[in-house]
């Protein structure tokens, strides 16, 4: 008797910690057909996307990498190549609101939705998880519950949009990463793109808090 036919999915991948999760989280539960990252124009694009390449290609997905950076261009935040400097300190303080980009993941999922139909996938994999909600109002599930209902209802194919990790935390997913066998050291948190994770801006933080709090070992270089 053959084995059922799995459902077919594309994921959003930044090549961040948590992206990483939910793609190995994905390939174990659906036939992962391609990942997407996007190059819109951040400060830490240059270090993520790489990220993003290795980890499809250790498993021999396809990658493709959408070119957003009218982002850059149109779009003001100080996460983007175009503004400002990366401020430090943890995400719930009132200054990491400027590393928002304004509806980044309604975009992506925008194009998303488009590249999962056109390639044959019913949904779309996002990795937004509750440490998120704070600042940033496009990963709430509120907002993720209303694009998955227009994706749906604007999609031939009813793609849908499913957020595994939207009711967990950063920590809760390294331990889920951890069991999947992540390779953390291939995926990037830093929002100042340099050489090294800073270890001072509010996704160094984070991820630091991520690992220490689920009794894992770190294995990210920091500058501090």
């Amino acid at each position: 008797m053959s084995e059922p036919t799995r459902r077919k999915v594309i994921v959003l991948l930044s090549g961040g910690m948590d992206s990483a999760v939910a793609f190995h989280q994905a390939l174990k539960e659906y036939d992962v057909v391609a990942s997407l990252s996007a190059d819109y124009g951040s400060k830490h694009n240059h270090c993520e996307l790489p990220m993003a390449a290795e980890q499809s290609r250790r498993v021999g997905v396809r990658h493709e990498v959408a070119d957003l950076t009218l982002m850059n261009t149109l779009f003001e935040s100080d996460l983007l190549d175009s503004g400002g400097e990366i401020p430090d300190g943890h995400y719930e303080e009132e200054s990491m609101k400027r590393t928002v980009v304004p509806f980044r993941n309604g975009i992506l999922l925008s194009v998303a939705a488009g590249f999962a139909e056109s390639v044959g996938a019913s949904a779309v994999v996002i990795a937004a998880h509750s440490g998120d909600h704070a600042i940033y109002p496009d990963c709430r599930e509120g907002f993720m519950r209303s694009m998955n209902e227009a994706i749906r209802s604007g999609t031939y194919a009813e793609v849908e949009v499913l957020r595994p990790f939207i009711g967990m935390t950063k920590t809760e997913i390294a331990v889920r990463g951890t069991e999947l066998g992540v390779d953390f050291s291939t995926t990037w948190s830093c929002y100042k793109g340099r050489e090294k994770h800073c270890g001072t801006c509010g996704t160094c933080v984070e991820r630091k808090e991520a690992f220490r709090d689920a009794g894992i070992s770190d294995p990210t270089v920091y500058a501090i």
